[in-house]
This record gives structure tokens, sequence and C-alpha cells, in this order.
């Protein structure tokens, strides 16, 4: 007795002293000061990124079109997954809630065995104690036959859940697809941004070297060498600066992909461009977005399923026609052959009293539409403001694209005068390092302008709802220019 009063004490003490262990190491860290050790890493870890290009990329990869990265975009992210995966179980759900118009039947195979105990009788007579063992299979049946719109609106709200999960998923796409395409005109804009500076050091450092041949022979002095050795550094910093930009680009681009940052891969030159404001009124494309929007189409869906709610919990203070049965074949020791049994009734569930839950449940399904019907309506002024400020961003980046044009073109010819002019020895030097900063300026803001102006038709066309999974934007423009895509 000693003993075993032992071991339960140390079995209780080691209990109490100690901490649970988390996969064989200790559940907490040692010490204040000291890091926890975690367990080894389970098997089932998440999924990696994918580490290669499908198949039919594979053999292009070095001349990846928008269509491309937008495909390779929506087949990696998780979001879709995600989306696709609600809209599923949404659709389960629905499939689900239609059972209600079925009855419920179940089947129960069980065995029963009873030993009761001896008793006296009114005679004080001993009964002697009954053994039985009864075994059989037994089948019940529940339906709800009728009832005053209860399960119709459990239905339609299960319905318009669906119909929400699906816009919602439309909407996610949009979003991706918005997302790498900014991603891809941000990487193209800093590839054009990286070739004109090229194009600038280039140009300064044939100053430097023209320069520094004029001072050897006493046409310019030491300060215009020195101030074109300070251009032509200048300009290999910015170069430098913007290389290191692209490879940040191109890394998120990679991403938006859905792919390792140092993915091998690479875009192939953008073909010639429509540039131009929109076509269509402002007010034709907020009707139009309230039509196609799908994140406002699954804020509709949703005050719709509220209102379903609504009818569900007022269906349950009505009374309610339904049907039940019971039946099966009971086999006894004492009568093995088995008998038949069942029962049958129809009745009409009136509800009465359940501490107001009733009640309140209606109030707050009233409640929850209210808030869905403010949603629905915050998510229409949202979209209505998100097309008129896209539209005039639009409509302002197409008068980027010309003015940057005609800037680019007045940089390069007072870039040449004063190349001239000093060349002709009437010239200062310091008005060409002025000029070629000035065309320096332009190619990039001409560069910029071009890939803004794409970034906003994009997000016109996703803020309208017409952003589709191939990239394009279907917003019609008026073709002021056709741009050649900018040195990349």
């Amino acid at each position: 007795m000693k003993r075993v009063r032992l071991i339960v004490g140390i079995l209780l003490s080691a209990g109490c002293a100690g901490t649970p262990s988390v996969a064989g190491v200790a559940g907490v860290a040692p010490a204040p000061n000291k890091e926890w050790t975690p367990p080894p890493p389970p098997r089932d870890t998440l999924p990696s990124a994918p580490t290669a290009f499908p198949p039919d990329l594979a053999s292009r990869v070095s001349t990846l079109t928008l269509g491309d990265v937008v495909d390779l975009a929506l087949r990696n992210n998780p979001e879709t997954q995600i989306s696709w995966a609600n809209a599923r179980a949404a659709a389960a759900a629905y499939g689900g809630s239609k059972g209600l118009y079925y009855p419920t039947i179940d089947a129960q195979i069980g065995v029963n065995h009873l030993k009761s105990s001896p008793t006296f009788s009114n005679d004080s007579v001993l009964r002697p104690s009954l053994t039985q063992t009864n075994y059989g299979p037994t089948f019940s049946v529940s339906w709800l036959i009728a009832d005053l719109g209860g399960r119709a609106g459990t239905i339609e709200s299960a319905k318009q859940a669906l119909i929400a999960s699906n816009w919602t998923h439309n909407a996610t796409i949009q979003n991706v697809v918005l997302a790498v395409e900014s991603a891809y005109f941000n990487y193209m804009a800093t590839k054009g941004l990286v070739e004109a500076e090229r194009l600038s050091v280039q140009e300064a450092q044939t100053s430097l070297e023209s320069t520094q041949e004029r001072q050897r022979v006493g046409l310019a002095t030491i300060a215009d060498v020195l101030q074109a050795k300070t251009a032509y550094s200048q300009a290999k910093l910015t170069l430098e600066s913007t290389e290191g930009d692209l490879q940040t680009t191109r890394g998120a681009l990679a991403a938006a992909m859905g792919l390792p940052a140092n993915a091998p891969y690479d875009i192939d030159a953008a073909p010639a461009t429509a540039v131009g404001p929109a076509t269509d009124s402002v007010d034709a494309l907020i009707a139009r977005a309230v039509q196609s929007r799908p994140d406002l189409a699954a804020a509709q869906a949703q005050y719709r399923q509220a209102i379903g709610n609504v009818r569900a919990a007022r269906g349950n203070l009505f009374p309610s026609i339904q049907a039940n049965g019971t039946g099966g074949r009971t086999y006894v020791n004492t009568l093995p052959s088995g008998a038949t049994n069942y029962t049958l009734s129809l009745g009409l569930v009136i509800p009465i009293f359940s501490g107001f839950t009733r009640q309140y449940a209606v109030k707050q399904a009233r409640a929850e539409a209210d808030a869905a019907l403010g949603r629905a309506a915050s998510v229409k002024q949202q979209v209505q403001f998100q097309v008129f400020s896209s539209y005039y961003a639009l409509q302002t980046a197409a008068k980027r694209v010309n003015t940057a044009d005609d800037l680019l073109a007045s940089a390069q010819s007072s870039e040449e005068a004063a190349l001239g002019r000093y060349r002709a020895g009437v010239g200062l030097f310091v008005d060409l390092l002025t000029a070629q900063s000035a065309l320096a300026s332009a190619r990039a803001q001409q560069v910029q302008a071009r890939w803004v102006w794409q970034t906003s038709l994009a997000q016109l066309a996703h803020d309208t709802g017409v952003l589709d999974t191939s990239g394009s934007a279907n917003i019609r423009v008026t073709p002021d220019t056709i741009r050649e895509a900018p040195p990349q």
C-alpha cells in the first residue's frame, strides 16, 4: 500500500511541477532570456511556389507577353484558389439546403440485452429474474410537409450566398489581373528608363571626351572639363540606381506571377499602342460599372441573402405540418420468427413560447438585412467615385503622353543647337550641360508617361468591371496618336 501511494505521489508531483511537452520537446522556453526550441517541422508543410514554368510557356520564357504574365498570375495566385474554393463550398451548401423539401430517413440496426432483478409479487411470491435479447432493424422518417416561408427563406439565403461567392470570385480575378498588370507596366517603364539613361550616359561621355580634347588644344578650360566629369558621373549614378530599381521591379513582377523572385524570365517588347483619352463619357462608364462590377453584384446578392434569412427567421413563428414515422422488425429469443411494428404520425406543430428567442431572431435578421443594404449602397458609392477618379486620371495621362512627346522633341532640338554652338566656339559649355540635362529629363518623362497611361487604362477597366482574364482593358479610346513602345 505504501508503494502504491509513493508511485501515485511521484506521478502527481511530476504532472504538477513540469509543463506539457509539444511533439517531444519542452512546451516553453527554459528561462525568460532563452529562446524556445521548436519540434521538427511536420511533413505536411505548406505547398511551395512553383519553380518551373508550365510546358506551354517553357519554350519562350524570355519573351513573355502581357497575356502570358496574366495567365501565370491567375494560375498561381492563392487568392483565386481561395475564392474558388469558397464558391464551391457555397454551391454545396445550396445543394444541401434544397434537401429541406425531402424527408429524412435513417436506419438503425441494434441488439438489446435485458436482465431484470428478481421481484416479489403482491402475494409475496418471488418472481425470478427475466433475461431477454432482442435485435433487428429500425427505420425512422421525418418530413416537413409544409410551413409558412421558413424553408423557402433558408433555401433562398443559400442560393444568394452562392451567387455572392461567385461574384466575389470574379472580383478576385479582376483584382489579381490589375495587380499583375501594374507590376508588368512598372517593370516595362523601368526597362525603358534604363535604356533612356544609357543614352544620357553615352552623350555625357561623348561630351566629356570632346571637352577633354578641346582643353588639350586650348579651346576649353579645366572648369569645363570638371563640369563634364561631374555631369558624366551624375548620369552614371542615375543609371546605376535605376538598374537596381529594375531588378526590384523584376522581382515584384515574378512575385505577382506567383514565381520566385529569381525566376529566369524576361518580357517581350511591347507592340505599338493607340494612346488617347477614353471615348465614352464618364457618365456612361459609371452606368456600365454599376451593371458590371462584380463586387457590387456580390454586395447586392448578400443583401438578398439577408432578406432570405429574415424569411427563414419569421417562418419559425408560424405553425408547420410535419409527418413522422418509425418502423422495424424485432427478433426476440422467445420469438425467433420476429414481428413487424411501426408508428405513423401527422401533426400540426404550433410554436407557442421559447423565451422570445424566435422574436429576437427575426429582429436580428432584419437588422442584419439593413446593414447589408447599407454596405451595398456604400459599395455603389465607392464604385461611382472610383470610375470618376480613374476616368480623369486616364484623360490626364493621355494628355501627358502628347506633352511628353512634344517636350522630348523640343529638348532634342535644344540639345543639338547647344552642341552645335559649343563646337562652333560661340556657345558656353554650361548651356550644353543644361540642354543635355533637360534632354535626359524629357526622355525619362516620355517613357514614364506612356506606361502611366497604360496603368491608368487598366485601372479604369478594373473600376468599370470589364478587365478580363487575358489582360484586355475593353475600354474604347480615341487614338490621338500611335505611340511606339519606348526603348527596352
